[in-house]
């Protein structure tokens, strides 16, 4: 049921992952009813538990995506979890005349230029995309080292050396992720996420890789703000890696604790990095 009480309302565009649902259980905290276009096959099903409403859209159909959000009064959303780009090269989606007709206006199809063209269409139709850090200061990544376990001096070397390519792939909005081993680049990450990016490095590198994630060097804190949780730690212990550094303050880290826990049992170390 939606909360009638309460005057403000946050749509929440829903992809893949724990982060909608945390966004949604801060906003609630915050005094908003919270309503969610839930993007068919990505979106939790477990989300209609954190929400007040939730609408399912297919993730082609941008025209009914804005029209959903419209007709529940929405003039304040988030986008939040993941949607990969991958989609658009897979002949099972279909985009609507509107999808459409914002593919072909871009110059390019970087991650910044699709999200900033639906950022202004969502605007063009009185919906304002908010900072996601508005509602997720809970969830922040801190400074410091979260685990017992500590990196090594090798390890140290390879967050140090990775940490400037990382910047770098994010200034050319290709990733945020790098996979390292002895100052070596095992895996850029690209198209196919972070995950993907994960797998790929630490099987070329073997045990000991360090996975570092980092912001964009001009973030934009309504999307694509990176985070990790227990599906990204979970990759890392099934594939070898001993280190996930992240950068603090600019990143999101879900289910804390049970990351924490998790990863001291897998004798992973976790950091909260920033260089400067």
């Amino acid at each position: 049921m939606v909360n009638f009480e309460s005057n403000k309302k946050l749509g929440i565009i829903a992809g893949k992952g724990e982060l909608p649902a945390a966004i949604a259980v801060e906003a609630k905290s915050q005094g908003y009813s919270v309503f969610a276009v839930a993007l068919e096959s990505l979106a939790d099903e477990t989300l209609s538990k954190y929400v007040d409403e939730i609408k399912w859209v297919n993730v082609g159909k941008f025209g009914k995506l804005i029209d959903t959000l419209k007709k529940a009064g929405i003039s304040e959303a988030v986008m939040a979890g993941k949607v990969s780009k991958s989609l658009l090269y897979k002949s099972k989606i279909t985009p609507d005349l509107r999808a459409v007709k914002l593919l072909f206006s871009l110059k390019d199809r970087k991650d910044d230029s699709i999200l900033l063209a639906i950022t202004n269409e969502l605007a063009n139709e009185g919906i304002k995309l908010l900072e996601i850090t508005k509602f997720s200061s809970r969830i922040l990544m801190p400074e410091g080292i979260l685990t017992k376990n500590k990196p090594s001096k090798e390890e140290w070397k390879d967050i140090e050396f990775g940490w400037n390519i990382a910047k770098e792939i994010g200034r050319l909005d290709i990733g945020q992720t790098v996979v390292i081993k002895n100052c070596a680049v095992m895996a850029v990450e690209a198209i196919e996420g972070t995950d993907e990016a994960i797998k790929r490095g630490c099987k070329l590198a073997g045990k000991g890789a360090v996975v570092i994630k980092v912001s964009k060097p001009e973030q934009d804190m309504r999307f694509d703000v990176p985070a990790v949780g227990l599906q990204t730690l979970n990759v890392i212990k099934e594939y070898g890696g001993s280190v996930l550094a992240v950068e603090s303050g600019k990143s999101l880290i879900l289910s804390k604790e049970a990351v924490i826990k998790e990863a001291q049992r897998a004798g992973i170390s976790i950091v909260g990095y920033t260089p400067y």
